[in-house]
């Protein structure tokens, strides 16, 4: 997997090159000292996993996730302060590891992340992901309430932190599952990532009006809005175009 790494600390970005040397799965393509920086080496290098330092001169990592269009990179942040820990989980972060990096906690974060981009059956082999189709129907739990809802009526997806909001109907439960976890069961011909915290249903889109930043609002049956960011409208009009 292609790493990138962030930090302003020269010292600290080598230490990362000394301990991710004994992973030849991970490739470091580039390294970045700050926001700015990294926005445009996530542009041209296309990295799958981020080392992020928290605290950087301007502007801070979490300004960073924020500013990234979906979807992520996975990441790992890697810092000299713990008060961020929270707030790193809320982005759903893979791991949060305090410097100087402990090469056993590295392993774990990393083992984690091949366990997340590979699954495994008992005996080893891959397992396939399957996807849901529109006709087919979930089971939904919050709480003492339970449902089976047809994927058809789900019109939006809405992550709060390591959590999901799901509408349907005019039901609104939150799930203990990431919004990227439920997005991989989705089918992407009817299921769009409009941006950082919300996936919409396609067939539920009802109106279109231009937006902010040459960004478009997405209404839906229902009466939700949706915003699409400048780069996510222009995917939107690429694949909803003749």
């Amino acid at each position: 997997m292609k790493a990138l790494l962030i930090d302003d600390e020269r010292l600290a970005r080598n230490e990362l090159r000394r301990l991710l040397a004994a992973h030849p799965d991970i490739e470091i393509v580039g390294e970045a000292v700050d926001v700015e920086d990294a926005l445009e080496k996530v542009a041209a290098l296309k990295p799958g996993l981020l080392f992020l330092d928290v605290q950087m001169p301007g502007a801070d990592g979490f300004s960073l996730l924020e500013r990234l269009e979906p979807p992520l990179p996975a990441v790992i942040f890697t810092t000299a302060y713990d008060e961020f820990a929270v707030k790193a989980f809320e982005f759903n972060a893979l791991d949060y590891l305090l410097k100087p990096v402990d090469p056993n906690r590295l392993i774990a974060a990393l083992e984690r992340l091949r366990a997340r981009e590979t699954p495994t059956t008992p005996g080893g082999a891959p397992v396939p992901t399957t996807r849901l189709a529109l006709e087919d129907k979930v089971f939904v739990r919050e709480g003492d309430r339970c449902w089976f809802v047809p994927v058809k009526s789900i019109r939006l997806l809405e992550s709060e932190g390591n959590y999901t909001r799901l509408y349907f109907d005019d039901q609104k439960p939150q799930l203990f599952r990431s919004l990227t976890a439920m997005e991989e069961r989705l089918d992407s011909r009817h299921f769009f990532r409009a941006n950082r915290k919300q996936v919409i249903n396609l067939t539920w889109v009802e109106g279109i009006e231009p937006w902010f930043s040459g960004g478009l609002l997405v209404k839906l049956k229902g009466g939700l809005k949706v915003e699409l960011s400048r780069r996510q409208a222009q995917d939107f009009r690429e694949r909803m175009s003749l």
